[in-house]
């Protein structure tokens, strides 16, 4: 059996040491591999040779913001699970950090229990696809797996956010899933979302990804009042 599933391996970055010794303490009790950095060059380094389950990350670093390092990390690594860990604590940073592709968000001071359980949780989000979980529609491919989309024979870029999106119709796929259904799939801290139209914004964009004529959808359909479906 791959080690890598049994002990789930979790990269911290902070600049802060007391805090990284109190993670490390933590979480290596609670059964996990904690690597740490306390720079964004630091840790980009150590994602050129490994690939950990997931980042639990800081905003503000000496080398740069936190921000758009987690949007780097998700254009290349879609499906690894990104944690903030930050003393920002306005609802407009959470907004921020959670539509730059952050999957959760936890502030400063934080209580070590509530961490681990949004880490168990996000891990728990983050199964290993089947090795044939492509599904094809039309000129339409969507390979869960890998993470990729084509229309056409041609590769079209999608946010984090969008291909989880996507992901989750195609996965009950022909069934209606609720926009409540997706803000709480997509973001852990989904209250900060139940009055934004933050699902159908998600869902304009990826229409014009996708779709040959956006506004006469062929795949993502429109439930009126309820939420979407996919159409195969």
């Amino acid at each position: 059996m791959d080690d890598r599933h049994t002990t789930p391996t979790l990269l911290a970055i902070d600049d802060d040491q007391d805090i990284l010794k109190v993670l490390k303490a933590n979480l290596e009790l609670h059964g996990y591999k904690l690597v740490t950095a306390t720079s964004l060059a630091e840790a980009r380094r150590i994602l050129e040779t490994h690939q950990p389950d997931l980042i639990i990350l800081d905003l503000m670093l000496p080398d740069g913001d936190g921000l758009e390092f987690c949007c780097s990390v998700k254009s290349l690594h879609p499906g690894l699970p990104v944690i903030m860990l930050t003393a920002r604590d306005k609802v407009s940073d959470k907004v921020v950090g959670l539509e730059l592709g952050a999957d959760d968000y936890v502030v400063k001071p934080f209580e070590t229990s509530e961490l681990l359980a949004r880490i168990k949780a996000r891990l728990r989000a983050s199964p290993a696809a089947p090795a044939n979980a492509v599904t094809r529609a039309g000129n339409l491919e969507i390979d869960i797996r890998n993470q990729t989309v084509t229309v056409d024979d041609q590769e079209v870029y999608l946010t984090a956010k969008e291909f989880q999106l996507l992901a989750c119709l195609v996965e009950n796929r022909n069934n209606l899933v609720t926009r409540d259904e997706l803000r709480k799939r997509l973001w852990s801290d989904s209250k900060i979302y139940s009055w934004s139209r933050v699902i159908d914004v998600h869902i304009q964009h990826l229409r014009r990804k996708i779709e040959k004529t956006p506004s006469q959808p062929r795949y993502i359909v429109t439930v009126p009042g309820r939420g979407y479906r996919f159409a195969e």
